[in-house]
């Protein structure tokens, strides 16, 4: 009696796109954030700390206006969004902040001919700057969705302006509500640490940089299999 012949294993495909978030995952933003919020709460005659500033990270922006007004800064919330974002854009016309392998992974994606969306809390006045930069296929900034993250719209919204399946898609994230948010909307994520630490949970991949994200990974991890390169760090 003959063996059987094994069956042939399928090999993982390529993500059917890739959603990555902006600040602190694409562009390293957040030191232009913290200057102009501290300055912001400065002007009040208050003081604003680096622990401060970590709790506005992966938050919307309206959420962190709040915050603001909450340290003593005696504006509206659009006033303060308007005094932010003039700073920030401002810093990034004068130097995009790339993250470490931004770039080189964007190329790749280009090359490999998989489409990829930025996914973001900023507001398109700001985000749009670095989509046209990164030549992103779609945008979906913080001001153009109804529920900022960690709700999953912005994530499905950007599946959706992709033509993708979401749940075919690999998610970069750098903040615990944005890692939720991806998560959420059924996306395989990736966590990328940046000014805040991301702790380990079931079914999410982390890697120290972007650097260390490819093709073959995200074939990988585009396959179900959740890879964790800090573990044990």
């Amino acid at each position: 009696m003959s063996a059987a012949t094994p069956p042939k294993l399928t090999p993982p495909q390529l993500p059917a796109g890739v959603l990555l978030d902006m600040d602190g995952t694409v562009i390293d933003s957040e030191p232009y954030w913290i200057a102009a919020e501290q300055e912001l709460v400065e002007k009040f005659g208050h003081t604003w700390t680096d622990e401060d500033a970590k709790s506005l990270v992966g938050n919307s922006l309206v959420d962190s206006a709040v915050i603001l007004q909450n340290a003593g800064v005696k504006w509206t919330v659009d006033q303060i969004l308007d005094f932010l974002l003039d700073r920030v854009i401002a810093d990034v016309k004068q130097r995009m902040p790339w993250r470490p392998g931004a770039q080189k992974l964007l190329a790749e994606l280009r090359s490999a001919h998989i489409p990829y969306a930025l996914v973001t809390a900023s507001y398109r006045s700001f985000s749009g700057l670095v989509a046209e930069a990164g030549q992103f296929d779609a945008l979906v900034p913080g001001d153009e969705v109804t529920h900022g993250k960690p709700h999953p719209e912005s994530y499905l919204l950007a599946a959706q302006k992709l033509g993708v399946d979401v749940t075919k898609c690999v998610a970069i994230e750098d903040s615990v509500p944005g890692i939720a948010s991806a998560l959420a909307s059924g996306a395989h994520t990736i966590g990328v640490p940046c000014m805040v630490p991301i702790p380990p949970q079931p079914g999410l991949s982390r890697v120290a940089s972007l650097t260390d994200v490819n093709l073959p990974l995200l074939r990988i991890i585009a396959g179900g299999q959740a890879v964790d390169q800090l573990a044990g760090c």
